[in-house]
Protein backbone atom coordinates (compact mmCIF):
# COMPACT_ATOMS: atom_id res chain seq x y z
CA UNK A 1 0.00 0.00 0.00
CA UNK A 2 1.17 3.24 -0.50
CA UNK A 3 0.88 5.68 2.17
CA UNK A 4 1.03 10.01 0.78
CA UNK A 5 2.91 12.20 3.56
CA UNK A 6 2.65 16.04 4.17
CA UNK A 7 1.94 18.29 1.40
CA UNK A 8 3.89 20.73 0.00
CA UNK A 9 3.67 24.26 0.48
CA UNK A 10 4.34 25.30 -2.80
CA UNK A 11 5.55 29.16 -1.32
CA UNK A 12 7.17 29.62 -5.13
CA UNK A 13 3.52 29.24 -7.03
CA UNK A 14 1.45 31.07 -4.07
CA UNK A 15 3.66 33.82 -4.46
CA UNK A 16 3.64 33.45 -7.99
CA UNK A 17 -0.26 33.39 -8.15
CA UNK A 18 -0.71 36.34 -5.31
CA UNK A 19 1.48 39.12 -7.77
CA UNK A 20 -1.13 37.98 -10.93
CA UNK A 21 -3.77 38.47 -9.10
CA UNK A 22 -2.99 42.26 -8.31
CA UNK A 23 -2.29 42.20 -11.90
CA UNK A 24 1.66 41.98 -11.92
CA UNK A 25 2.23 39.25 -13.81
CA UNK A 26 0.95 37.01 -15.87
CA UNK A 27 1.76 33.02 -14.87
CA UNK A 28 3.56 30.74 -17.40
CA UNK A 29 3.53 27.30 -18.56
CA UNK A 30 7.20 27.12 -17.05
CA UNK A 31 6.15 28.18 -13.47
CA UNK A 32 3.11 26.32 -13.43
CA UNK A 33 4.99 22.88 -14.29
CA UNK A 34 7.53 23.55 -12.07
CA UNK A 35 5.92 22.50 -8.93
CA UNK A 36 4.97 19.05 -10.63
CA UNK A 37 8.77 18.50 -11.29
CA UNK A 38 9.64 19.03 -7.94
CA UNK A 39 6.98 16.78 -6.03
CA UNK A 40 7.64 13.66 -4.86
CA UNK A 41 4.51 12.85 -5.72
CA UNK A 42 0.81 13.35 -5.80
CA UNK A 43 -2.68 11.80 -5.63
CA UNK A 44 -5.67 12.58 -7.65
CA UNK A 45 -8.89 11.26 -8.55
CA UNK A 46 -10.80 11.27 -12.02
CA UNK A 47 -13.55 10.26 -14.16
CA UNK A 48 -11.71 8.81 -17.37
CA UNK A 49 -13.39 8.40 -19.94
CA UNK A 50 -12.10 6.53 -23.63
CA UNK A 51 -14.30 5.40 -26.80
CA UNK A 52 -12.82 2.11 -28.44
CA UNK A 53 -14.37 0.46 -31.32
CA UNK A 54 -17.54 2.40 -30.84
CA UNK A 55 -17.70 1.79 -27.69
CA UNK A 56 -17.60 4.30 -24.36
CA UNK A 57 -15.38 3.33 -21.60
CA UNK A 58 -15.47 5.19 -18.19
CA UNK A 59 -14.44 4.42 -14.43
CA UNK A 60 -13.70 6.81 -11.59
CA UNK A 61 -9.60 6.22 -10.74
CA UNK A 62 -7.91 7.11 -7.86
CA UNK A 63 -4.19 7.22 -8.39
CA UNK A 64 -0.98 7.77 -6.41
CA UNK A 65 1.93 8.66 -8.57
CA UNK A 66 5.54 8.94 -7.67
CA UNK A 67 8.27 11.21 -9.21
CA UNK A 68 10.01 8.32 -9.93
CA UNK A 69 7.37 7.29 -12.64
CA UNK A 70 5.89 4.41 -10.19
CA UNK A 71 1.72 4.38 -9.75
CA UNK A 72 -0.45 2.74 -8.24
CA UNK A 73 -4.56 2.92 -9.85
CA UNK A 74 -7.25 1.85 -8.12
CA UNK A 75 -11.09 1.55 -9.69
CA UNK A 76 -13.34 3.27 -7.89
CA UNK A 77 -16.61 2.75 -9.86
CA UNK A 78 -18.56 1.26 -12.14
CA UNK A 79 -19.38 -0.81 -9.20
CA UNK A 80 -18.49 -4.35 -10.64
CA UNK A 81 -14.96 -3.66 -11.04
CA UNK A 82 -14.41 -1.44 -8.05
CA UNK A 83 -11.28 -2.05 -6.38
CA UNK A 84 -9.70 -3.70 -8.65
CA UNK A 85 -6.22 -2.08 -8.95
CA UNK A 86 -3.25 -1.64 -11.25
CA UNK A 87 0.55 -1.54 -10.29
CA UNK A 88 2.49 0.90 -13.45
CA UNK A 89 6.32 0.61 -12.77
CA UNK A 90 8.12 2.32 -15.51
CA UNK A 91 6.76 1.33 -18.83
CA UNK A 92 4.95 -1.93 -17.33
CA UNK A 93 1.26 -2.44 -16.45
CA UNK A 94 0.40 -5.47 -14.39
CA UNK A 95 -3.24 -5.69 -13.00
CA UNK A 96 -3.25 -7.23 -9.49
CA UNK A 97 -6.14 -9.05 -10.34
CA UNK A 98 -7.27 -10.33 -13.34
CA UNK A 99 -10.81 -9.33 -14.83
CA UNK A 100 -11.71 -9.14 -17.96
CA UNK A 101 -14.19 -6.14 -17.12
CA UNK A 102 -11.12 -4.00 -16.74
CA UNK A 103 -9.31 -4.87 -20.11
CA UNK A 104 -9.87 -1.72 -22.35
CA UNK A 105 -7.27 -2.73 -24.78
CA UNK A 106 -4.07 -0.41 -25.71
CA UNK A 107 -5.59 2.31 -27.71
CA UNK A 108 -2.89 2.48 -29.79
CA UNK A 109 0.43 1.22 -30.88
CA UNK A 110 1.82 3.87 -28.80
CA UNK A 111 0.25 1.45 -25.99
CA UNK A 112 -1.94 4.03 -24.12
CA UNK A 113 -4.07 2.20 -21.92
CA UNK A 114 -7.32 3.84 -19.69
CA UNK A 115 -6.04 2.76 -16.50
CA UNK A 116 -2.32 4.46 -17.49
CA UNK A 117 -4.40 7.61 -18.33
CA UNK A 118 -3.47 9.52 -15.00
CA UNK A 119 -0.24 8.67 -14.86
CA UNK A 120 0.89 9.56 -18.37
CA UNK A 121 -0.65 12.86 -17.72
CA UNK A 122 1.54 13.56 -14.86
CA UNK A 123 4.51 12.41 -17.05
CA UNK A 124 3.30 15.39 -19.56
CA UNK A 125 2.85 17.67 -17.55
CA UNK A 126 6.26 16.97 -15.90
CA UNK A 127 8.58 16.12 -19.13
CA UNK A 128 6.41 16.39 -22.43
CA UNK A 129 7.34 18.99 -25.07
CA UNK A 130 5.72 22.17 -24.72
CA UNK A 131 3.78 22.91 -27.98
CA UNK A 132 1.16 25.28 -26.88
CA UNK A 133 -0.05 27.44 -23.95
CA UNK A 134 -2.32 29.94 -23.39
CA UNK A 135 -5.11 30.92 -20.86
CA UNK A 136 -8.25 29.44 -21.52
CA UNK A 137 -11.49 28.84 -19.44
CA UNK A 138 -12.72 25.57 -18.58
CA UNK A 139 -16.38 25.25 -17.00
CA UNK A 140 -15.79 29.22 -16.01
CA UNK A 141 -12.90 28.37 -14.62
CA UNK A 142 -9.68 30.36 -15.46
CA UNK A 143 -7.39 27.79 -16.17
CA UNK A 144 -3.72 27.59 -18.29
CA UNK A 145 -4.32 25.27 -21.22
CA UNK A 146 -0.84 23.00 -22.20
CA UNK A 147 -0.52 20.83 -25.15
CA UNK A 148 2.66 18.78 -25.29
CA UNK A 149 4.09 15.92 -27.16
CA UNK A 150 4.69 13.10 -25.78
CA UNK A 151 5.26 11.11 -28.80
CA UNK A 152 6.86 7.94 -28.46
CA UNK A 153 9.24 5.18 -30.69
CA UNK A 154 6.09 4.82 -32.36
CA UNK A 155 5.40 6.69 -36.08
CA UNK A 156 1.91 8.26 -34.40
CA UNK A 157 1.73 11.74 -32.71
CA UNK A 158 0.59 11.37 -29.15
CA UNK A 159 -0.20 15.02 -27.53
CA UNK A 160 -2.07 15.85 -24.69
CA UNK A 161 -3.66 18.91 -23.45
CA UNK A 162 -4.19 19.61 -19.67
CA UNK A 163 -6.01 22.71 -18.18
CA UNK A 164 -4.26 23.64 -15.12
CA UNK A 165 -6.45 25.93 -13.01
CA UNK A 166 -4.52 29.73 -12.18
CA UNK A 167 -5.69 29.66 -8.78
CA UNK A 168 -3.35 26.70 -7.66
CA UNK A 169 -1.75 25.24 -10.54
CA UNK A 170 -4.01 21.71 -10.33
CA UNK A 171 -5.62 20.00 -12.86
CA UNK A 172 -9.15 20.38 -13.45
CA UNK A 173 -9.18 18.56 -17.16
CA UNK A 174 -6.67 16.39 -19.43
CA UNK A 175 -6.83 15.25 -22.91
CA UNK A 176 -4.48 12.23 -24.64
CA UNK A 177 -4.94 12.39 -28.44
CA UNK A 178 -3.36 10.40 -31.45
CA UNK A 179 -2.89 11.62 -34.82
CA UNK A 180 -5.43 14.06 -33.75
CA UNK A 181 -8.26 12.31 -32.51
CA UNK A 182 -9.07 12.34 -28.67
CA UNK A 183 -8.76 8.83 -27.33
CA UNK A 184 -8.66 9.44 -23.17
CA UNK A 185 -10.14 12.31 -21.31
CA UNK A 186 -9.92 12.52 -17.53
CA UNK A 187 -12.15 15.35 -15.51
CA UNK A 188 -10.32 15.62 -12.23
CA UNK A 189 -12.47 15.55 -8.88
CA UNK A 190 -9.64 16.09 -6.50
CA UNK A 191 -5.50 16.57 -6.75
CA UNK A 192 -2.98 16.82 -3.53
CA UNK A 193 0.35 17.71 -4.25
CA UNK A 194 3.21 15.66 -1.75
CA UNK A 195 6.59 15.96 -0.71
CA UNK A 196 7.27 12.89 -0.15
CA UNK A 197 5.44 9.28 -0.76
CA UNK A 198 6.72 5.80 1.39
CA UNK A 199 5.46 2.52 0.05
CA UNK A 200 4.09 0.02 2.95
CA UNK A 201 3.11 -3.46 2.61
CA UNK A 202 -0.34 -4.56 4.68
Amino acid sequence: MVRLAKCVPMMTLCLLLCGCARGEETVTAEQLRQPYMEMGGCQMEAEVTCDQNGQEWTASLRCTYQSDGGAEIEVLSPERIAGVKAVLDGETLTLEYEDLCLDAGMLSREKISPMACLPRMMDAVREGWLLEENQEDWGEVPCLRLTVDQTGTEAEKVYTTLWLRLDDGTPLRGEIAVDGEIILTAEFTSFSFCDTIVSQEG
